[in-house]
């Protein structure tokens, strides 16, 4: 049952469109992420779903609720980390906790949450001599103070050094098992296959493609690559007409092919035809990374 549904969503600033025609649904209970290139028009899409912009045309809906329209009502079922936010430079971390902690009826337990952050080391620490990843997780601490049905965040991670972020990414996951929906905006190709169970794609205001993280990568051009040392040249032609092959590259006689299941096949039988050994053969899956690269590319 889908919570979150956008459909036909526009806006335009100074009659430039960065959003164009955006649909998607996110179930409930999911991790659903958004990527896309800076200025590909995610952030203006979260911000019509928090009822934080108006949309020019279109509609979205969170649990039925128009987040312009009924705007209070969102509010109290939708937390959300921005992009960039600011607190009062002289608020401490224990007094933003427990202010917003009032703001809701049902709170959670904002010393257990700082906790499982690592604020709780910084209670006294007022928000202006905070470092920026310890600015990033209170944002993501006061997103979440309110027990949400439904949380965004965007870039989620930024600013934390890779011990941080895999544990805010295992925060994320209790947070889903718990049954919060949550909408994440990632440049971060890792986390996007860590963490969403679907991913749409944003590239000029427009998604060129959604599917699981797995069914992106098994799209994109190439999606396994095989990579070995041939014990003697092998012909160009004959690599170059591989079935399924995407690409054939040799540099210091170490040959890479892209290409799929088929292309492996077709592989050893060529080394077996002219009875060429593979040294160091490695055959691997395409990554998410490729998948982006392949659909913003071909979005271009």
């Amino acid at each position: 049952m889908a919570i979150i549904e956008v459909s036909g969503l526009r806006k335009a600033y100074g009659g430039r469109p960065a959003v164009n025609g955006v649909s998607f649904t996110v179930d409930e209970g999911e991790i659903f992420g958004i990527l896309g290139p800076n200025g590909a028009g995610k952030t203006t899409t979260v911000e019509c779903v928090e009822g934080l912009r108006v949309p020019d045309a279109g509609t979205v809906r969170v649990a039925g609720l128009d987040p312009v329209a009924d705007h209070d009502r969102v509010t109290r079922l939708l937390g959300a980390q921005l992009q960039e936010s600011e607190l009062q430079p002289k608020i401490t971390v224990a007094e933003a906790l427990e202010l917003y902690s009032a703001f809701h009826p049902d709170p959670a337990d904002w010393h257990a949450l700082a906790e499982r952050l690592g604020l709780h080391t910084v209670y006294g620490t007022r928000f202006g001599k905070l470092s920026g990843g310890q600015k990033q997780r209170l944002s993501i601490a006061l997103a979440l103070i309110g027990n949400p049905k439904v949380v965004v965040l965007d870039e989620l991670t930024t600013g934390l050094d890779p011990r941080a972020r895999r544990d805010t990414w295992q925060l994320i996951e209790d947070v889903r098992d718990s049954g919060v929906t949550v909408l994440l905006v990632t440049h971060f190709m890792e986390e996007a296959r860590r963490l969403c169970d679907r991913v749409a794609v944003i590239d000029k205001g427009e998604v060129v493609a959604l599917d699981t993280p797995s069914g992106l990568i098994s799209k994109a051009d190439g999606s396994t690559v095989i990579s070995f040392t041939p014990s003697r040249p092998l012909d160009d032609a004959e690599l170059d007409a591989l079935p399924g092959a995407a690409g054939v590259e040799c540099k210091n006689g170490r040959i890479v092919i892209h290409g799929t299941d088929e292309t492996v096949n077709a592989v050893i039988s060529l080394l077996a035809r002219h009875r060429i050994t593979a040294h160091q053969l490695r055959v691997s899956e395409a990554t998410l990374d490729d998948a982006y690269l392949d659909l913003t590319e071909q979005a271009a």
